[in-house]
């Protein structure tokens, strides 16, 4: 009876031993090891804005389609600034027969004898040359800027990418510099991984990274940086400029979390990846590394 009752004591702290040690293992596991649920799926937007104003006669693409570089993207009516080419054309042609006019002047002056043409008529002739060779570099100018927009009416890619979100329907009015539709770079994913601070000491620069979303796609990268600084609310400057700090403390205080960029490693064709997506970020360190059973 005795031994039986031993035994059961024995079970019993068995029992309440290996229950502390996996309450401290996960406890290890969860507070201390570099890991978060908390992580997105970022991409490089790049904003596609026409240099020039006009109607969108021609937009060759759908949303969410797949475009390479140096695809049309939209086209704008060109026929105003085809208009202004030729205009720039003939002013630059008028420049050219003004330019040999005044050089004509300017050598006849200068080839005449002195007593028939004065020395500030022959001054006035060659500086009349000048100014007209001025006008037509001035022209030629303008010619070359009037073609540089009505090369700009035709708006292209600048990289492999997805379209997405597209508002915008032939017939639209595009204003210059403001921007029309959203090209999501095919290269430009990454990950922004909010560690909290309590964490930071053991995320370094390099680590290797093991990304799962929540379809259970996993995908592997690197630590490339952590951010150095976040906004902090409780403590706004005043007009002065001086910290405006309140007189109340919480006692419970929540780690702060600090965005910690994630390159990820090259993905195959058929992986679909979608900025703003959830994922959990597991950075392999010798600590999360460790057998269960080692706790210290």
């Amino acid at each position: 009876m005795a031994i039986k009752k031993l035994y059961g004591l024995l079970f019993t702290l068995g029992v309440v031993l290996l229950t502390l040690l996996v309450a401290r293992a996960l406890w290890l596991h969860y507070m201390l090891d570099p890991w978060t649920r908390d992580a997105r799926i970022r991409a490089e937007v790049i904003n596609i804005a026409p240099d020039v104003s006009g109607s969108i006669v021609e937009l060759p693409i759908h949303d969410n389609q797949l475009v390479r570089q140096g695809d049309l993207l939209l086209r704008i009516d060109p026929e105003r600034y085809r208009i202004a080419v030729a205009n720039a054309r003939a002013d630059v042609e008028a420049r050219s027969a003004t330019l040999a006019l005044r050089r004509q002047e300017a050598k006849r002056r200068a080839d005449a004898d002195s007593l028939v043409v004065s020395r500030e008529s022959h001054d006035q002739a060659s500086r009349a040359a000048e100014i007209a060779a001025a006008e037509l570099a001035q022209a030629q100018a303008a010619l070359q800027s009037a073609e540089l927009d009505l090369a700009r009416t035709a708006v292209y890619a600048p990289r492999d990418g997805y379209i997405t979100n597209l508002s915008i329907h032939a017939g639209d009015y595009a204003h210059a510099g403001a921007a029309n539709l959203a090209l999501i770079d095919r290269e430009g994913f990454w990950v922004y991984g909010y560690f909290e601070e309590t964490k930071l000491p053991l995320v370094k620069p390099g680590m290797k990274a093991h990304v799962t979303l929540m379809s259970g796609l996993e995908l592997s990268g690197s630590v490339e940086g952590i951010a150095r600084g976040i906004y902090d609310r409780d403590n706004p400057q005043s007009q002065e400029l001086i910290a405006s700090v309140k007189p109340t403390f919480d006692w419970v205080r929540l780690a702060q979390r600090i965005p910690v960029r994630i390159s990820l490693d090259p993905t195959p064709d058929d992986v679909v990846l979608a900025a703003g997506a959830s994922c959990v970020v597991v950075l392999d360190t010798d600590a999360n590394r460790r057998p269960w059973w080692i706790l210290w």
